[in-house]
Parts: C-alpha cells; structure tokens; sequence
C-alpha cells in the first residue's frame, strides 16, 4: 500500500475546499495557487471527486467548486477511495492468492493492517483537519502569500 501523489493532492485539495467552505465556489485556479499543484492534475481529480458525489461544480461567473456536503461528513477515506487510491496492503488484493493459488503466511497480518489503515483514515473527517490549529495557521500563511504576490 502507497498513498501516492494523486491521493495527497487530492486530500490536500479538498481540505483546501473545506476551509473556504463558508464562502462559497472556489476555483481550481486558486487551489493551485495556494497548494502548488498543477491546475491540469487538479482538473482530472476534481473529474473524479464530482463523479463520486464529494463535490459540486458551478459553472459561470462565480464559479468554481464547492464541497458537496458538510466537510464533517466527509472522510479522508471517502477521498482516497473517490480517486481510486488503493489503500489495500495486500498483495492479492484480497483474492488470496498471494503465494499461487493459496494465501500467504502473513496475509491476515496485511489484511488486518489494510483494515486499520481504513479505518484510520475513514475517522478522520474534513472537519476534523480544518479544526487543527496548524492546519488554520498554515491555511492563513497560504492565504497572505497568494495575496502579496497578487499585488
């Protein structure tokens, strides 16, 4: 199991949402301003977000992206799992077929361990992240640095 960069970005990227989410659309353009990734990166997850239900796009003036529910309701697994992050740290996939056609002696060792790896992430909501300190303090520092190098 590896969380590789598109699941990164794309938790990023919603946490991004979830602190504007008071203040409605946001554009991936800003996300990327703010978070340092790629505006095409953003458009093909943000494809994948909205096709899973976790985000609404608003088109026109004004437009933008906007989470699709409350950020509570949303998991850092929800977001994984919408991009088609694998979180399986099974080799077989759960076929159990990992050493031929049998299971491997530690196959319960990495299905227990992609089970907490879920578990884990599926506790943690987008609000959960907003509410940090360091997550609010960051976000503000973000914030001042896209607007100085605005003006």
């Amino acid at each position: 199991m590896k969380l590789t960069t598109k699941g990164r970005y794309a938790v990023t990227a919603m946490l991004d949402l979830a602190l504007h989410y008071e203040k409605g659309a946001v554009t991936l353009a800003d996300i990327a301003r703010r978070q340092g990734i790629s505006l095409s990166y953003l458009e093909q997850l943000f494809a994948k977000l909205r096709r899973n239900g976790l985000v609404d796009s608003i088109r026109g003036p004004g437009g933008g992206y906007n989470l699709a529910m409350d950020p509570a309701k949303i998991s850092v697994a929800d977001i994984v799992l919408a991009i088609n992050e694998n979180i399986d740290a099974r080799r077989c996939g759960g076929e159990r077929n990992c050493h031929g056609a049998e299971e491997c002696l530690t196959h319960q060792l990495w299905d227990d361990l992609s089970t907490r790896i879920h578990d884990f992430l599926a506790g943690i909501s987008l609000a959960d992240l907003v509410n940090r300190p360091r997550v609010q303090e960051l976000a503000s520092r973000q914030q001042q640095r896209v607007q100085a190098s605005a003006v």
